[in-house]
């Protein structure tokens, strides 16, 4: 048991570091760089391979620490992404735990976290920014969640099953877990 927990906190550790470096290099493709929400497949991928506290606790990190310690995202952007994240790495971990070991429910687990997510990162920050005073509307919601994302949510929906397959057959996801 000591060994498993080692092994996830290590591979953890490793997510998080892929989600603060990752920006570094999307950021180098003008124009859509941010767009590719680098951030999210790490965290993604942590919920995935280690489970839903794991994925949890990458998620609320990542934004956090890298704003703190790169200065982007901002921290009025970094709190509620943290909440975000936090919700995709709870969701995947979750959801993966609980469906059938098919292939396709990768998918079906994917595509209910991203939801479920940005669901979670449109309250967060309606309440952050009610907070600070300033205003969240239904089209900053709209453009935020789904029209600003459409070249990361289409990298994820591509990039994220067939990561999640490889390690499966690798066996760096157990079923049983």
């Amino acid at each position: 048991m000591k060994k498993q927990s080692v092994k996830l906190l290590t591979l953890s550790g490793l997510f998080l570091a892929l989600g603060l470096l990752l920006p570094f290099l999307t950021g180098q493709i003008p124009n859509i760089g941010k767009m590719m929400l680098p951030m999210h497949i790490p965290v993604l991928l942590a919920g995935f391979v280690c489970g839903w506290p794991y994925g949890l606790v990458v998620g609320l990190i990542c934004p956090l620490l890298r704003s703190v310690t790169f200065g982007a995202p901002s921290m009025t952007n970094a709190v509620p992404m943290a909440f975000e994240l936090a919700a995709y790495g709870f969701a995947t971990g979750l959801l993966y735990k609980l469906f059938p070991k098919k292939n396709i429910f990768i998918y079906t687990a994917l595509i209910i976290s991203m939801l479920f997510g940005r669901i979670v990162w449109a309250a967060a920050s309606y309440g952050f920014n009610q907070i600070i005073g300033s205003s969240f509307t239904w089209e900053m919601f709209v453009a935020g969640a789904f029209v600003n994302a459409i070249p990361g949510i289409i990298l994820q929906i591509v990039l994220i099953p067939v990561l999640v397959m490889a390690l499966k057959k690798a066996g760096y996801i157990g079923d049983a877990r």
